[in-house]
């Protein structure tokens, strides 16, 4: 796990765990960047061997950063990438997914009026050294309102978004047979009981074939997570993750085997 805190948003802390539930330091905090703030590390295993986090670098700007570590512990600054959107004022929470076939892409959210009002667009690694990046395409169907925080999984042969409608601060739910879309929404509203104000939705594949979903209650200061084991439709009661819970904010998690 990498996370940012309540208590920096310019340090990263990393955890790990055994379960997915009881999560233990490993090193924090691990990696600080040069200029700006680490909010929102995602991370990802690169085939180069390392792990890579991409986070938002700043309120306000046109950059992703990024970094990586061989042993997690140790981080290295790697690039702030510049995205060449026109009046690109925000550049908030991009997230990896890595494709089936091996394609490496950054979801990202942009604000491109200056108003708050974010899309999610999609960006693809052009090369294998990640430093190179095709232009930020919107993501069809999830760009026609206020969307941030777009989250995406494939199961089943579909591509599944968990993003935050900013407006009414719901986690909701859209599907599409590509990952450029047309995504088409499935569960709006309070659609999987979580109820509102939450935010940073990151999914991760659990051993017995489910997946977890982690979102920030951020109104509350408290950190929830929730499982679904008939493919993303239904989730259990949302329960509060122990030990971080209040302390750890908008993180991604990645399953590896022993």
């Amino acid at each position: 796990m990498t996370a940012f805190t309540n208590s920096s948003e310019s340090n990263m802390y990393v955890y790990e765990s055994g379960d997915a539930t009881t999560y233990t330091l490993l090193k924090g905090p691990a990696y600080t960047p040069p200029t700006g703030l680490i909010r929102d590390p995602s991370v990802i295993k690169h085939t180069d061997g390392h792990y890579w986090i991409v986070h938002t670098t700043n309120w306000t700007g046109n950059t992703i950063g990024f970094a990586r570590s061989k042993d997690r512990v140790n981080w290295q600054f790697v690039a702030n990438h510049t995205l060449p959107t026109t009046g690109l004022a925000r550049t908030w929470a991009p997230e990896w997914f890595v494709d089936e076939d091996g394609s490496t892409h950054v979801i990202v959210s942009l604000d491109t009026t200056n108003t708050y009002t974010f899309r999610p667009h999609l960006l693809t690694a052009t090369d294998r050294t990640l430093r190179y990046w095709t232009s930020p395409k919107p993501l069809a169907g999830l760009d026609r309102s206020n969307y941030i925080d777009t989250f995406v999984v494939r199961h089943g042969g579909t591509y599944h978004a968990i993003t935050k409608q900013e407006t009414t601060k719901y986690l909701e739910h859209a599907v599409a047979d590509r990952l450029t879309g047309p995504y088409t929404f499935t569960g709006t509203g309070d659609w999987a009981g979580w109820g509102s104000w939450r935010e940073g939705p990151a999914l991760v594949r659990l051993p017995n074939g489910g997946w977890r979903a982690y979102f920030d209650g951020y109104a509350e200061k408290r950190y929830y997570y929730s499982d679904s084991l008939d493919g993303l439709r239904t989730w259990t009661p949302i329960r509060q993750l122990p030990g971080l819970t209040g302390f750890a904010r908008h993180f991604t998690v990645l399953r590896e085997n022993a």
